[in-house]
């Protein structure tokens, strides 16, 4: 069954966002604070597809939520919501762990299509790439294409699933300059309702966790007005 933590103080919201994941098949936990989604969480096991958090509470907000829901779990998928609109409410998302980001108001259709495009992700088979060498290889790094992990000079590096898919991509198309809605469209899938600003807040995010230096990165290079490119031999950009 697809599970999914729902946190939002408004009872308005929140019981129109359970009655149309109810309809779209989630079986829906909803709780009003932050402080009841950790606890619920805990009690749960960590039994959940993805958490929905809306930004703006008393008491523990959606940021800390976030933070402390990525910490016990890189696969889970997550989903900010906010009435704000603000472009730094978004970055500042993506940049604790989250994986998509909705302003209020949203339609049921941009809902589910979200939601459905986190959940297709966050389940994949650890099987479907049989078929497929069972690893990558790229300079120091080692994508294990069944554990869906990877490594750096053997050290493993913590990724979410959205990180991890990006990776791939990219080492599946070493030194070949890859634009942004091209990334865009095989990460998010086709109907996804945001702007390709996403796209650069990942490679900022994975760049933290990968390069000797962020500010200076040697394996994902900028292609300006473009995109980017992976380099195993960590060239320079």
């Amino acid at each position: 069954m697809k599970r999914i933590l729902v946190c939002e103080d408004e009872d308005v919201i929140r019981d129109f966002v359970v009655i149309n994941l109810n309809r779209a098949g989630y079986d829906v936990v909803d709780v009003n604070c932050g402080e009841d989604a950790l606890r619920v969480f805990d009690e749960e096991n960590g039994n959940f597809d993805i958490a929905l958090l809306d930004i703006m509470m008393p008491g523990i907000d959606g940021f800390q939520v976030c933070k402390a829901l990525r910490k016990k779990s890189s696969t889970l998928g997550i989903i900010m919501l906010s009435a704000k609109s603000q472009e730094m409410d978004k970055v500042s998302a993506l940049m604790i762990g989250a994986d998509d980001y909705m302003t209020k108001p949203f339609s049921p259709s941009e809902l589910t299509a979200r939601i459905d495009a986190i959940y297709r992700r966050v389940s994949m088979s650890y099987n479907q790439e049989d078929e497929r060498a069972a690893t990558i290889e790229s300079g120091p790094f080692v994508l294990n294409l069944k554990s869906r992990t990877v490594s750096k000079n053997g050290v493993p590096i913590d990724l979410t699933q959205v990180e991890y898919q990006i990776l791939e991509y990219f080492m599946n198309n070493q030194e070949t300059a890859l634009d942004r809605s091209s990334i865009l469209t095989h990460i998010w899938g086709d109907n996804y309702f945001g702007d390709d600003k996403i796209v650069d807040v990942n490679i900022r995010r994975i760049r933290m966790k990968i390069e000797d230096e962020p500010s200076n990165p040697k394996y994902i290079s900028t292609i300006w007005g473009f995109g980017y490119k992976w380099s195993a031999k960590g060239g320079k950009e």
